[in-house]
């Protein structure tokens, strides 16, 4: 088999594992185990799962100064990671929709190049505009009129700003040339100790909770990042950056995919059209022709988001 088309079909499994992560989500017995308290866990999971996959591909030891940036870029976007997986927990937990919820955090593909040029000052592709348009009259549909925006929507939509902001803040610290995989381990490690921090002072964590819900933590610790982050670094090895960033990208179809077959979602015809429209903005915000991308558009599918 030829070697980009390998690493396309190992980037869609990943796009399918992130996809049916929101579904995941949708499954969580809240009464059970509090959002922060789910969070806190499937991250600290999450960042046991990439030790195997760190000792695969990184057997180098950093020296001491390149494990100080590892450790103080990885709290900083660790923090944006807890907040952006926060809000987009706590909007999953209103509305128990995985396809709308997939669709609206996919919008932080479109985000990143306008947050990148109003604090970094960097240029926008024309693209970036028309994806931009696209993806409001979608959100439009989806929402039935931006007026009808519903709460649990709205929490998704500024866990999507997160996202991207999340983005830009790897993007930055990527070029300073530290490991990308030892990074993101320490992010997660982060991200999960806020939310045990803020489920100690708001929510009861049980045993009992924990098992009810065994099989969305698992899903997300393990397969959500472990799995899907091992075949994003082995499928992006072969696959051109910006095509890697497309085949990604189809998560939130694959969230909508999932929320149909497992938890039986339906949707009016406009909202179909609307979450067309969305993915249309999204493929055509990757999409930069042959001029010199923006790196943090580029990189906005080269990290591991974590549904």
């Amino acid at each position: 088999m030829n070697k980009q088309i390998k690493s396309i079909f190992i980037l869609l499994l990943t796009a399918i594992i992130w996809g049916f992560a929101f579904v995941a989500q949708c499954s969580v017995e809240n009464d059970a185990l509090g959002n922060f308290s789910f969070n806190g866990i499937r991250f600290l999971l999450g960042s046991v799962s990439l030790i195997p996959v760190i000792l695969l591909f990184e057997k180098e030891k950093p020296d001491k100064k390149k494990v100080t940036k590892i450790l103080w870029t990885g709290a900083v976007t660790g923090t944006a990671l807890f907040i952006a997986s926060a809000l987009q927990m706590e909007g999953i937990s209103i509305n128990h929709n995985a396809g709308k919820a997939g669709f609206i955090t996919g919008l932080y593909t479109v985000l990143v190049p306008f947050l990148g040029c109003i604090f970094l000052k960097r240029k926008t592709h024309a693209n970036t505009w028309i994806a931009a348009v696209v993806s409001a009259c979608g959100l439009y549909l989806l929402s039935g009129g931006f007026d009808k925006i519903d709460f649990g929507d709205a929490v998704v939509l500024a866990g999507s700003v997160f996202w991207a902001a999340h983005i830009l803040l790897i993007d930055t610290f990527m070029e300073s040339g530290i490991s990308p995989l030892k990074f993101s381990f320490t992010q997660f490690v982060v991200c999960g100790i806020w939310n045990l921090i803020f489920a100690a002072f708001s929510e009861t964590i049980t045993l009992q909770g924990v098992s009810v819900n065994i099989l969305p933590i698992l899903y997300t610790g393990i397969m959500s990042t472990g799995v899907a982050y091992t075949c994003q670094v082995i499928g992006q090895k072969g696959a051109d950056p910006n095509l890697s960033a497309i085949v990604l990208s189809t998560e939130c179809v694959f969230s909508a995919i999932g929320g149909a077959l497992i938890l039986h979602e339906v949707m009016k015809p406009e909202g179909y059209v609307g979450c067309a429209m969305i993915f249309a903005g999204i493929i055509l915000s990757q999409i930069k022709g042959k001029e010199k991308k923006d790196s943090a558009s580029e990189r906005s599918a080269d990290t591991c988001k974590c549904s």
